[in-house]
């Protein structure tokens, strides 16, 4: 089908405008006080320690909440989820208001807020992938899931900016405006018509089977367990390790925010446009070409930054792996979420965003300490040699080229390697540490 059709299609499609219109508050408000709330803490008490906890107060609460957040995803039904957790987001950040507006902010308020906008977020990505599966047919899904990522980059670019303003006028701005945005992504949830119920299962919601049925999943089909461990742990990795590294760099460690400015704003750039041209580019169909073609380039960026010393070159550099690395991560994910049963659509979200967010913390460590111990040019270096690995397993592994087909419906993970199955029913009938809860399309991996 031409693209134009597909997307006019989709914009006619009632609840996933509601859906992406619910996201867009949501995550504008949330991008807004990812700077806001350490700038508060700052304000508050002076230290960088206690500003710097509030990023692994919230990536800890993620990761050990993912997985039971899936299971839940897979147990009640979705939409109300997404509602309930609006609801608790809203109800966390207006406590927040009020302190900031009384003029004080304990720093165990801002902790507390931090992980439950964390919890929040594990249980509302699962229930969102769920809902939209049943929202969006199965071959606009790579058209959808584009669209959200394009949301996600421009919350990402704007958000921050405007935080910034608004605490600047008065601290408790931005956590208001993300307040309104919240009451108005929860009231278009309310609205969205689709409902998406799991069939109901025996046993325990939270044993070891079903906190890990996700993991399983995706360990039966080859591709995605190649992919995830090494696209998204590797590459994730060695991305974050690349980006950290030249941000350093070209910041004059520090002393010059200009270039370091100009290499963050095209990274931005770079994810934007990937997600706003996916669509022309069905990356859905290509994904055995992307994810090969995205590590390869990571490596050849890597070994041109271990020479160039232009701020504007190293942009346009990182611009370009963010540009084709949100064109691959869009295809996967589509590919993800047609080939996923719809009774475990959430378990297999949540940990596939599990596992791409495992090394994120590591990589800008990893670029820091190779930055110290061996300079910009070796640095770049190394980087390029493990980059150089992933791209080599991707490029030359058997399973890596084993691609499920994307016409293939939702049913048993052997079934999806098989190209002739016929399609089954249709079913059911996605960030910085901030105030509230993150978009579920940031998680999305691997990127």
């Amino acid at each position: 089908m031409p693209e134009p059709e597909r997307a006019v299609a989709l914009r006619a499609n009632r609840d996933f405008r509601l859906l992406w219109l619910s996201g867009l508050f949501a995550v504008i408000g949330t991008q807004m006080t990812a700077l806001a709330l350490p700038l508060l803490v700052l304000r508050e008490t002076g230290s960088a320690v206690q500003a710097g906890a509030i990023g692994t107060v919230s990536i800890a609460s993620l990761l050990v909440t993912m997985l039971p957040g899936g299971v839940v995803a897979d147990r009640v039904e979705r939409r109300r989820l997404m509602r309930l957790c609006d609801l608790g987001s809203l109800t966390v950040v207006t406590a927040l208001v009020v302190a900031v507006w009384n003029g004080h902010a304990p720093i165990a308020l801002v902790l507390l807020v931090a992980a439950a906008g964390a919890v929040i977020t594990s249980l509302y990505g699962p229930a969102a992938f769920g809902l939209m599966r049943a929202v969006v047919p199965k071959d606009q899904m790579g058209t959808a899931t584009a669209r959200l990522q394009a949301r996600t980059a421009t919350a990402r670019l704007v958000g921050p900016l405007i935080g910034g303003a608004l605490f600047g006028v008065h601290p408790v701005l931005p956590f208001l405006a993300e307040a309104v945005g919240l009451a108005l992504s929860t009231l278009c949830v309310a609205l969205v018509r689709t409902r998406s119920r799991p069939a109901a299962r025996p046993g325990r919601a939270f044993s070891r089977r079903e906190l890990t049925a996700g993991l399983a999943f995706l360990w039966q089909l080859p591709y995605l367990r190649t992919v995830l461990l090494v696209f998204g742990l590797g590459m994730n990795f060695g991305f974050g390790a690349m980006s950290f590294t030249a941000l350093s760099v070209f910041s004059d460690s520090g002393r010059s925010g200009v270039g370091g400015g100009l290499v963050v704003a095209c990274t931005s750039a770079g994810a934007l446009a990937g997600a706003l041209l996916a669509p022309r580019l069905r990356p859905e169909r290509r994904t055995a070409l992307l994810v090969p073609a995205t590590c390869w380039l990571c490596v050849a960026t890597a070994g041109a930054l271990a020479v160039v010393r232009v701020p504007l070159v190293a942009g346009l550099l990182v611009m370009a792996c963010m540009f084709l690395s949100t064109v691959a991560s869009i295809g996967f994910l589509s590919t993800l979420l047609v080939v996923t049963p719809d009774d475990r659509v959430g378990r297999v979200q949540s940990s596939a965003g599990f596992l791409s967010s495992l090394v994120q913390p590591f990589g800008p460590l990893a670029g820091g300490a190779l930055l110290g111990a061996l300079g910009p040019a070796g640095a770049f270096t190394a980087i390029g040699a493990v980059l150089a690995v992933s791209a080599a397993v991707v490029t030359f592994a058997p399973s890596a080229r084993a691609v499920p087909p994307y016409e293939t419906a939702a049913g048993d993970p052997e079934d999806a390697q098989k190209p002739g199955r016929p399609d089954a029913p249709p079913a059911g009938g996605g960030d910085g540490p901030g105030s509230g809860r993150a978009d579920p399309a940031a998680a999305a991996p691997p990127h």
